[in-house]
């Protein structure tokens, strides 16, 4: 597949895009054969990884706001993946925590993920995998120092 022209200064961050569309195209053909949407899978993975959390907590760890992250829990809930309950030491917090029902989810979820991973890494070698991951590593570095730096009276930092 033939790549656009990109100006020189901007080859990075294209390239960058158009690998995370391709991924989560595929993610998210992957997941549909579970019954789930791309991001559903994450709380999926932190709830089985780290059993019950307040829903306030699930957005902040993965990143979503409020909104989303209610119409995902409640999506999961109607799939009988996950079930809420009141926070018995906040009566204003709801508990997330997934069912026995999902376990058999989490199979197919973990299946899911290797072979996303392993059309991702392609023929990529062990030391060519580390090296990936040490640069993409870098490039979050970088972007989490920039979204954190406050903007200036003349324009973004």
């Amino acid at each position: 597949m033939p790549i656009p022209e990109v100006a020189e200064h901007g080859r990075i961050s294209h390239a960058i895009f158009r690998v995370a569309r391709l991924h989560r195209l595929l993610a998210g053909q992957l997941l549909r054969q579970a019954g789930l949407h791309p991001g559903q899978e994450m709380v999926m993975m932190h709830l089985w990884d780290c059993g019950p959390q307040r829903q306030a907590d699930l957005c902040g760890v993965l990143g979503t706001d409020s909104p989303t992250m209610t119409r995902t829990v409640q999506r999961l809930e109607r799939a009988g993946f996950v079930r809420r309950t009141p926070d018995p030491t906040d009566g204003r917090a709801v508990l997330v925590e997934p069912t026995a029902a999902s376990q058999a989810l989490r199979h197919q979820v973990e299946r899911m993920w290797q072979e996303l991973e392993s059309a991702t890494t392609g023929d990529l070698d062990d030391d060519q995998q580390a090296e990936t991951l040490r640069v993409l590593g870098l490039l979050e570095c970088n972007l989490v120092a920039r979204t954190r730096r406050p903007a200036t009276a003349t324009g973004p930092a």
